[in-house]
């Protein structure tokens, strides 16, 4: 009797619990999981908040688009990054804006569905380094200022893992 207890109060539990996300994988939803858990990440609000968000050529934000390899890059999504109370905190994720990526400033980078869950979970050769060298993770922009920041790249790719959702299917 009392294990029926314990699993009509989890089935309960469970019940009552908010629904989990289930979106696609890299879409515009995703892109605002993201944003949110960006600004709740220590590591990338204080430690990109110094050269790294400054690097910005005056216009105050930078932009990081990401897509998987399968769906193209008509299916990206974006980060806006902008210095917010001596933060670098998102201020945008969702479908990518119109203006044109600067590659002094701003980051474009795809890979397989895979190699973002591989890059998510920091396996073996998948750091933020790993990835860049083995190609992984292709890559546009800043590449030095990018290896200067392998600390809180890595925090970023984490975010890959962090956030679920279906990869059956593309974005629209």
């Amino acid at each position: 009797m009392k294990k029926m207890k314990q699993t009509t109060l989890v089935l309960a539990a469970m019940l009552a619990a908010p629904a989990a996300w289930s979106g696609v994988y890299l879409d515009a939803d995703w892109a605002a999981q993201a944003c949110e858990a960006w600004n709740k990440n220590e590591t990338l609000t204080t430690k990109l908040a110094g050269d790294w968000i400054a690097n910005n050529g005056g216009r105050g934000y930078k932009i990081i688009r990401m897509y998987r390899d399968k769906c193209g890059p008509e299916s990206a999504v974006q980060l806006t990054i902008s210095p917010k109370d001596g933060k670098a905190m998102c201020t945008y994720g969702g479908k990518p804006t119109d203006e044109k990526l600067n590659d002094d400033m701003d980051y474009l980078m795809h890979a397989t569905y895979d190699d973002w869950q591989c890059m998510g979970k920091g396996s073996w050769g998948c750091g933020a380094m790993g990835a860049m060298m083995t190609g992984k993770l292709k890559f546009e922009g800043p590449k030095g200022e990018a290896m200067s920041v392998m600390g809180p790249f890595n925090a970023f790719l984490q975010l890959m893992d962090d956030i679920p959702g279906d990869a059956s299917q593309c974005p629209n």
